[in-house]
């Protein structure tokens, strides 16, 4: 029988999603489970799920189309089941054919090869690579670039078969990122926003129009800190970096300071529930904040390794729903690009964000002596509808405490 599906609410807050990867053509056999979609949403760019079995009758919509939750994909049947076109336009509300949607329902071919006469293959948009999870673990094992390697499976999607040939014949050698529309233009040109780049210049908007922000630096002093990571890093099974142990310290902060987990809900100040943290991730479309879970109660190895999953799954448009949701703060950190000191702003539906620039050395003065030390700047962004300023300069000096007092972390095994 056939059944439409629609577009699911992938995220809490998800009202619309974008087209940006069809992984299916008009006569496909899937599987519930099967990926059939990359949507992106406000916040991050998904895998949408097959909800159930069937073969592709029509595709509905077109890549970079913008929906609504709830609104109609495809339609999915049995495997000589026959369509009405009536059924088809109601779900289409009449609008005219898209370009991309698929053939009359008579005209699909079994699960047998593409005919020639078939709508062409939907491909990725430019710069993005698509390759199942199988065949991203193979492709790092084996050492084959992904952006080297030509897809064979449906809409151009690098399989495991492409990873192990690519391998076999030594053809896989490491390639430069595909240039980005920024990174190729030049003076006079008018240079267009990606969806990523409108998202984040909405909610930055919103964040600049809805949240009274005021800012506190401080400097600390992380020499015992670069010692520290430099011996853990010699023998660890896992690379640990600052921001690993920033965001320890910062976990450690919001249990002492709650309020500064807070949002603003009336009258009232309703605190999170557990203790999230956003990460500040800059990726090949512009930047995202997924969330470190639960950091309170994980060692620093431990926020090591599942900061490192969380990156890669960033980098390679594998976040799920969970990945972005439920931050109290965001961390992030701009010294590698030799940046001392800069103001970031809140990311909406969170309280505060901490900037954190390079580690310099610095002369100091030490009972009339100079000494050369580590110092870092910290500059806290808070929202003052939710904190007042003492309270949130007392979570900061706490915060910075932490990190140069380097007997309070639990390094983990």
């Amino acid at each position: 029988m056939a059944k439409e599906v629609r577009l699911p609410q992938l995220g809490q807050t998800m009202e619309e999603g974008t087209i940006v990867n069809c992984l299916i053509k008009a006569g496909d056999e899937v599987k519930k489970g099967d990926v059939i979609f990359e949507i992106e949403t406000d916040k991050a760019t998904l895998e949408m799920e097959s909800p159930a079995d069937g073969f592709v009758k029509h595709i509905l919509v077109e890549v970079n189309q913008t929906l609504a939750v709830g609104e109609p994909l495809l339609v999915l049947g049995d495997k000589d089941e026959k369509v009405p076109r009536s059924f088809v336009d109601s779900l289409k509300g009449g609008a005219p054919a898209v370009p991309s949607e698929a053939a009359p329902v008579e005209q699909v071919a079994p699960a047998v090869p593409q005919p020639a006469a078939a709508p062409p293959q939907p491909i990725a948009p430019a710069g993005r690579v698509i390759a199942s999870p199988r065949a991203k673990k193979l492709a790092g094992e084996l050492g084959v670039d992904l952006a080297a390697v030509t897809g064979t499976g449906p809409a151009g999607k690098i399989t495991e078969q492409d990873i192990k040939q690519a391998a076999a014949s030594k053809s896989a050698k490491p390639a430069a990122p595909a240039p980005s529309a920024q990174a190729q233009v030049q003076l006079g040109a008018t240079v267009p926003l990606n969806r990523l780049q409108k998202i984040t210049a909405e909610r930055m908007l919103k964040s600049k129009r809805e949240i009274p922000c005021f800012y506190l630096t401080v400097k600390a002093d992380v020499t015992g800190l670069v010692d520290l990571r430099t011996e853990l890093n010699q023998t660890s099974d896992v690379k640990i970096s600052y921001n690993d142990f920033i965001i320890k310290a910062v976990a450690t902060g919001l249990q002492k300071y709650p309020i500064m987990t807070g949002q603003l809900a009336g009258e009232s100040i309703k605190l999170a529930e557990a203790i999230h943290i956003g990460l500040a991730i800059s990726v090949p479309d512009g930047l995202v904040a997924p969330i470190l879970k639960d950091v309170n109660k994980k060692d620093v190895k431990q926020i090591a390794r599942d900061a490192k999953a969380l990156v890669e799954r960033a980098r390679s448009n594998k976040l799920a729903p969970t990945d972005v949701e439920g931050g109290c703060i965001t961390v992030s950190n701009l010294g590698a690009f030799g940046i001392d000191n800069f103001i970031p702003i809140v990311v909406p539906g969170q309280c505060s964000i901490l900037g954190i620039g390079q580690i310099t050395d610095t002369c100091v003065p030490d009972n009339g002596n100079i000494m050369v030390r580590k110092l870092m700047n910290m500059t806290l962004s808070v929202d003052h509808k939710v904190a007042n300023g003492a309270y949130a300069a007392q979570f900061l000096d706490f915060v910075r405490k932490l990190l140069e007092d380097t007997s309070t972390f639990n390094v983990g095994n």
